[in-house]
């Protein structure tokens, strides 16, 4: 059953909290039910649609690994029914020390007849200064 979230902000904690759960359904409550919506995980290609998000998340999940997320730097720019915000994912696995990081989220959400949902969840892992190398101008785009 899906919940009302009263904010973006409801949205993104119930998101990273089925993502810690492996919770396929609690994942999907928290998205648009649209065509229109978009994943794309580190390393992955876009995903779009219903279908194709679910099932990327029910790879996830199934992969049985237990993730944790640490998130800072928020930032959250709003405009009538839509908030992005743009943050650090660092991530590590239930029960082995460390974690990985950062990687760079961005979360659009808008804001729906049945609360805000979550539209576009886009994460890549940065290139660092040391991974370009010293004879060739940094990639811009």
């Amino acid at each position: 059953m899906a919940r009302d979230f009263d904010t973006s902000e409801a949205a993104e904690a119930a998101f990273y909290a089925a993502f810690e759960s492996g919770d396929l359904e609690a994942m999907m409550a928290v998205w648009v039910d649209d065509e229109s919506i978009v994943c794309v995980h580190p390393g992955s290609i876009r995903l779009s649609g219903p279908a194709e998000v679910r099932e990327s998340w029910r790879q996830i999940f199934t992969g049985g690994r237990r993730l944790r997320f640490r998130t800072t730097d928020l930032r959250v720019t709003r405009s009538g029914e839509t908030a992005v915000h743009s943050l650090y994912e660092y991530v590590s696995i239930a029960g082995v020390a460390g974690e990985g990081g950062p990687v760079i989220a961005t979360n659009i959400y808008v804001e729906t007849d049945k609360g805000w949902r979550l539209w576009m969840h886009h994460a890549s892992t940065p290139a660092m200064a040391d991974d370009e190398p010293e004879d060739e101008p940094p990639t811009l785009h």
